[in-house]
């Protein structure tokens, strides 16, 4: 996975996203196993227009079924038509996320994102560790990472500690 080209283009095409799940996690506490790179991105039209662009540059191929799985440079209005998208490049898998579960809304959580940057330089934006317990807490019992949120409620008391 390119991580780099990917936020490259994204920020280049300035998409207004904040990165969530195993990749914000790896790149701001521990290195884990993630297969894809997940966007919350800010849900409006100028901005689904922007991510569109960004995943054209990417070569980035979505379908709703395996049978119409094509190039989204072939697909008008594919964006708007699901609150969630896994799409493939050859940079990497990327999922979209028009909206994400146990979170308020997107404004309030780029407020409180933290800006961090990959160890080659690509700048991004990423859910604050309260926010990402938040989601590993909406999801079902048996889907939760529970070592993730472990980590993350141990990096909040030591942020903590630090600030008094």
């Amino acid at each position: 996975m390119n991580i780099d080209h990917i936020l490259q283009t994204f920020n280049a095409s300035e998409v207004e996203y904040l990165l969530i799940g195993g990749m914000n996690f790896l790149l701001r506490h521990e290195p884990v196993l993630t297969y894809d790179i997940d966007f919350w991105i800010w849900d409006t039209a100028a901005n689904l227009a922007r991510c569109d662009t960004a995943l054209r540059q990417l070569d980035a191929s979505w379908g709703p079924t395996e049978d119409s799985w094509r190039p989204v440079a072939e697909q008008a209005g594919w964006l708007t038509r699901q609150s969630v998208f896994c799409l493939t490049s050859p940079a990497g898998a990327i999922d979209i996320f028009r909206a994400v579960t146990g979170l308020p809304s997107w404004e309030s959580c780029r407020e409180r994102s933290v800006a961090g940057q990959t160890a080659a330089g690509a700048e991004y934006r990423g859910l604050c560790d309260e926010d990402m317990i938040a989601c590993q807490l909406a999801l079902p019992e048996g889907q939760r990472r529970q070592a993730r949120i472990e980590a993350l409620r141990r990096a909040i008391s030591n942020q903590q500690g630090r600030q008094t």
